[in-house]
């Protein structure tokens, strides 16, 4: 039977670090008030990454991609498949999709497939379920799954209760065939009913903004809806696979509420020790986040060959999914 398994793992950060204590400054200057006992106290965030105006989400990606193919031992023409997850795509209207503009400065000159995924915080796993089923089924043997975010640029810096919970990021894998199990299962849903909890209500008319060009949430719904999916999508893809929650080695949720995340592990009977946790360091990057939480865990030593590892998130739309990876 054949697998696909994650065989490199890589991630990039923007240089510009931004402190609870340097965002609590610049938005003074406007005249909102915020703090960081108040950012941390709510969302477990002390600092995030922007990325410099010249940068956009394909030069995060294409540098987080360059880091998981040297660590996976491939060349980039190696390459037969890219899917980028982002929300922030290098071209309004997301044309040339990303993964197309990676593919370029990747410098792959073979005809491999490239596509966005848009599923906003979900994305990543949506993605890599995605690249697993064609993996699966013979039609590509190794592909590179990306979520990449620059929300720095989305955000309303007037918003004190958004605009504090937002970084720039990307997180890369390489997904290849594999006699040896490594997706053990994959669970995705969606619920459109829910998609005005958080979104971009702008839209684009005879060429000009119609409507807020800024993401909006409203982080109560959100929070309260998180709760009730992730712990149930967890145990779904336990279920799938056949699997117990003690088998878990490590939970790598989505990195955007350190409450949701210990509640989430709590419910599924997990000690917090045994979850990765970088949104205090790097704040909610979105389908970046899941990616660079892994690298992270990987690159230090936790995460290790052999070892099973939960991913899931919750992203706009309303959508959620997780996976079961055998590292």
């Amino acid at each position: 039977m054949m697998y696909s398994k994650i065989i490199g793992t890589g991630s990039y950060l923007p240089a510009n670090r931004v402190t609870n204590q340097e965002l609590a400054a610049q938005l003074a200057e406007k005249g909102i008030e915020t703090s960081d006992e108040w950012i941390v106290s709510r969302s477990g965030i002390s600092a995030r990454h922007y990325a410099a105006p010249s940068e956009v989400s394909s030069d995060l990606a294409a540098n987080a991609a360059k880091r998981a193919l040297e660590m996976a031992g491939l060349n980039a023409n190696q390459i037969d498949l890219i899917i980028v997850a982002t929300s922030t795509p290098d071209h309004f209207g997301g044309f040339p999709s990303t993964a197309c503009v990676v593919q370029r400065k990747l410098g792959i000159t073979t005809e491999c497939a490239a596509f966005d995924v848009q599923a906003v915080c979900s994305g990543f796993v949506y993605a890599v379920s995605i690249a697993d089923s064609f993996i699966k089924s013979g039609m590509y043997k190794n592909a590179l799954i990306i979520g990449a975010e620059v929300f720095s640029r989305i955000v309303d810096f007037n918003d004190r209760t958004t605009c504090v919970l937002f970084g720039d990021g990307a997180g890369a894998v390489v997904l290849s065939a594999s006699s040896e199990p490594g997706v053990r299962a994959a669970k995705l849903h969606a619920d459109g009913s829910h998609g005005d909890i958080l979104c971009m209500p702008g839209t684009i008319s005879n060429g000009a903004l119609a409507g807020d060009a800024y993401m909006y949430m409203d982080g109560q719904a959100v929070f309260k809806l998180a709760v009730s999916v992730l712990e149930k999508v967890a145990n779904e893809a336990l279920e799938l696979a056949g699997m117990q929650s003690s088998q878990i080695d490590w939970l790598i949720p989505h990195q955007a509420n350190i409450r949701i995340m210990q509640g989430t592990a709590k419910k599924l009977g997990l000690p917090l020790d045994k979850m990765v946790v970088t949104v205090d360091q790097h704040g909610n990057t979105s389908a970046a986040s899941i990616p660079l939480a892994l690298d992270c865990a990987v690159r230090d030593g936790r995460v290790k060959k052999g070892q099973n590892v939960m991913m899931e998130g919750v992203g706009g739309g309303f959508t959620w999914g997780a996976l079961l990876v055998t590292m």
